[in-house]
Formats: C-alpha cells, structure tokens, sequence
C-alpha cells in the first residue's frame, strides 16, 4: 500500500445539489422572516395598546393629575373621578383568590401525581381543565344565584360572630352579611384561577425524575417530606409560573366579578361589604359615560390595571430569574 496515497474524505453538502441547497436557505430565510415578523408584530400591537391608553388618558390625568391614584370620590354628576376604590378592590379582591386558590391548587396537584389512584387520575385531570372552559358570566351567574345567598345565610353570619371582638379581625369580617361583596368576588377569583394553578403545578409535578422520588422514598421519608423536601423545590420555577398565570387571571377577571362585588366605590375595612375593582368599573360604566372627561377618566383606570399587570408580570420573571439562578 502506498503510504503516499492521499485518502479520499466525505462531504455531506458534497452529496447535495447545489439547486437543492439553495431551496433549503431560500425556505430558512422565509422562516426566519416570519417568526421575526410574528415577533416584531407582538411588540407592535402592545405598543398601539400602549399608546392609545395614554392617549385616551390625557384628559384625566391634566384634571386630577396624581390625585386621581389617591382619591375615593366618583361621582359622574360632578365630574369628580379617583381611582382608589377600585385599585383597592382588585388588589384585595385578587389577593383572597390567591389565598384560597394557591393551597388548594397545589393540593390538588399533589394528589393527581402522588396520591391518585389510577382510574381516578384521568376524570380529576379533565373536569380540572374543564374548569378552564367554563365562560366567565357563568361563574358570576353561579355565584349571584347560589353562593352569595349560601354565604349570606350560613358562612357570613358565622364569621362575623366568630371574629366580634377580636382585634384587628372584628373590623375585617364586620357589618350586615349582605352575601354580595369583595369576600364574595375573591372566592369566585379562586375558582376560577385554580384550573390554571393545578394545571402547570400537575404538569411540572410530573417532571420530577422518578429516581429523585424513590431515593427519598428508600430513604424513610414520608409523602409530605418527599413534597417539601424533593418535588418543589426541583419545579420551583414551574410552580411560581403557574401561581403568577393565576395572578395575572384574577388581576383581569371582568364579568363574574362584576355580578358579585357590589360596584360600590368606596374602601370599606370589612372584605364582606361591597366593593368595586378597576375592570367591573369598566365594565359597568363604559356604554354610559358621556363627555370626554368621564370616557378619560375610565381609560386611565384600564391604563392603572395595564401597568398593575405589567409589573406583577415583571416581578414574577425577576422571582423566576432569582429561583433559576440559586437553583444552579
């Protein structure tokens, strides 16, 4: 063998054509044109959202300027608008859905993934996700028909008689048990956010690796310390992402509770009173507004609820950055 003999090599883009070749960059380039372009029309339409929120919120803002964030009054008549009822009923409003939903969404994941026979599993996943789908007026309908007068008759009752007397809790579960109100609002929110919750919580629960599971089984522990100790802290991001997808749904809820809160703008110390949150507002007053100040005024508190979401959207990813770089 002659040891000066050169060796041949292979090339895979020798063996294709150069037509074909061609074809496949032509197609690529589309492709990245069109995901670019999808992209760059996302930023586009928030940006229009954006900007024709400011727009529309110019009137009110040269009448009450930051006043408007701060101020109880609304009154059509006078022309005199302020917002602060209705941060405040969203902010609580959301936060008792997140109280309720969050333990008895990850409780029920937990028992889909650990606990759950088998021939159960499937029929709790898909009236789980059935949930989901159930229109929002819907849920109000349910809750004005049904479970305020439940909760007027034999929760609210209880409660307020429960907590007479104790500081601090006496006034945030006092006055008449009217059935409707921000309690009320928060319970419907939390029906509502816990197919989202359960269903990315289940998802990233199902991840874990089995062998992480069963190390810790071999080991004695119990089911609950495999869930503390092994499941959520592996799929703590997931689980943050699930918990703020519920946020960001209570936040914007409109209809359900729109038919439940009350609509009354005024900040009351007891959850059980009626309230009002900034999307019923709308909701509720939009077709009626006359004069430019009023239609202002209620563009400015969809401006108000856009950058509430758009902060706690940007506090959950700097929490899931956080989470993502401790966990490596």
């Amino acid at each position: 063998m002659n040891s000066n003999a050169q060796v041949a090599t292979y090339s895979p883009a020798a063996a294709i054509p150069p037509g074909a070749l061609r074809r496949h960059n032509l197609w690529d380039a589309v492709f990245l044109g069109a995901t670019r372009a999808a992209s760059v029309l996302v930023l586009l339409l928030l940006g229009a959202v954006l900007a024709a929120l400011i727009h529309g919120s110019i009137p009110s803002f040269k009448a009450f300027g930051f006043g408007f964030l701060t101020t109880e009054t609304w009154n059509p008549v006078t022309e005199k608008f302020g917002a602060l009822p209705a941060i405040y009923g969203t902010v609580v409003t959301s936060v008792i859905a997140m109280v309720i939903g969050i333990p008895v969404s990850l409780g029920i994941a937990i028992f889909i993934t650990e606990l759950c026979p088998r021939w159960l599993k499937r029929p709790i996943s898909t009236a789980i996700e059935l949930l989901a789908g159930v229109p929002s007026i819907i849920y109000g309908i349910w809750g004005l028909f049904v479970l305020a007068p439940f909760l007027q008759k034999h929760v609210q009752p209880l409660v307020i008689s429960l907590f007479a007397g104790v500081p601090g809790l006496s006034s945030l579960f006092a006055g008449p048990p009217y059935g409707i109100g921000t309690f009320t609002a928060g319970i419907i929110l939390s029906v509502m956010v816990l197919p989202y919750i359960t269903s990315v919580t289940r998802d990233v629960f199902e991840t874990v690796p089995a062998v992480l599971k069963e190390s810790a089984y071999g080991l004695g522990c119990t089911t609950w310390e495999v869930v503390r100790h092994v499941m959520l802290p592996y799929t703590r991001v997931g689980v943050i992402g699930g918990v703020m997808l519920g946020l960001g749904r209570a936040l914007g809820e409109t209809m359900a509770v729109t038919f439940v809160i009350g609509n009354a703008h005024k900040i009351a110390s007891s959850i059980l009173a009626p309230g009002t949150t900034i999307s019923a507002t709308i909701a509720n007053e939009f077709a009626e507004a006359e004069g430019d100040l009023y239609t202002s005024a209620l563009i400015e508190l969809g401006l108000i609820l856009f950058v509430i979401t758009f902060l706690v959207l940007a506090a959950a990813r700097l929490l899931l950055l956080r989470a993502e770089m401790k966990g490596r």
